[in-house]
């Protein structure tokens, strides 16, 4: 068993798992469970923490954009980096030089952005895809349009947005309730489907963890393929598209041969007619953080 990956993946289905219940997962001590985590943590190998399910904060239009630079990527990623609308941003190699995701409220919107990622200086040209529905993603939860926030609400999720795994006590402090308060308000946020607490693990060549990107044509009976991927193991995110692919996943693997054995596994399966990969090499921005001002309260 890799110790690591089986602490990340079970923080990824629940941010906030105590390690009594982490340790009996792994079939570890709470010891070795409790030091591990610190050191992954530490380190910033792993980070814990809360992000707002788009469509709460009214971001109803998610895109992926491929970008293709004129030279050095670095000037263009940084001005992605400083939009406010992206959550991700990636060197990658293949047939473009950078990616991102971005979020935000309506297709209008959208094309004054895209238009905004052309202007810079740098960008040869951009193709996007738009994620018709998220099939997997540790950071789209499931919003269901009848919670409102208040002040104290609005003050927990910023916390957690720092920190997912703060003490209810910590996080107690600084609003000015009990612990048990606390947890009562958290556990709604996240049954609402408000918030997410889940892990982000530091990935590209430099890191423990190499991320692959593939886009997916499908053929006419597509429903075992996006089952496959909801359900597959190193499958970190999924979603069907509107673009040149019909889906498109991020793979997550230890390794380049654990990567070209995930990439063979979509491959061969019925329904998938063509695949793309790009790979990776440095995600420059991962970051789900967003104001709650102002509140959102339809």
């Amino acid at each position: 068993m890799d110790f690591d990956a089986e602490l990340v993946r079970a923080l990824q289905e629940d941010g906030r798992a105590s390690i009594r219940s982490l340790a009996a997962r792994l079939d570890q001590s709470r010891a070795a469970v409790a030091s591990r985590l610190k050191s992954l943590l530490d380190d910033r190998t792993v980070r814990v923490v809360a992000a707002v399910d788009p469509v709460f904060l009214g971001q109803h239009v998610l895109a992926h954009v491929s970008i293709r630079t004129d030279g050095a990527v670095e000037v263009v990623a940084e001005r992605l980096r400083d939009l406010d609308e992206t959550v991700l941003v990636s060197a990658v190699g293949g047939a473009h030089d950078l990616v991102t995701e971005v979020r935000l409220g309506s297709m209008e919107e959208l094309h004054a952005l895209l238009a905004q990622i052309r202007a810079i200086r740098g960008v040869l040209d951009i193709d996007t895809i738009i994620y018709s529905t998220v099939v997997k993603g540790f950071f789209v939860s499931e919003y269901h349009g009848d919670v409102t926030l208040d002040a104290i609400d609005e003050a927990l999720i910023e916390q957690l947005q720092a920190d997912g795994r703060q003490s209810f006590r910590a996080l107690g402090d600084e609003v000015r309730l009990s612990p048990s308060a606390v947890a009562t308000r958290v556990q709604r946020l996240i049954d609402g489907g408000v918030i997410k607490i889940s892990a982000v693990e530091a990935r590209g060549l430099a890191h423990r963890q190499l991320s692959m990107g593939v886009g997916i044509n499908l053929g006419d009976d597509d429903a075992a393929v996006i089952e496959a991927l909801r359900v597959g193991r190193g499958v970190d995110f999924a979603a069907r598209t509107l673009g040149r692919f019909d889906a498109v996943a991020t793979l997550v693997e230890p390794s380049a041969g654990a990567l070209y054995a995930s990439l063979e596994r979509l491959r061969a399966l019925p329904g998938v007619t063509r695949i793309e990969s790009w790979l990776h090499l440095a995600v420059l921005k991962e970051d789900y953080a967003r104001t709650l001002r102002p509140l959102r309260t339809e």
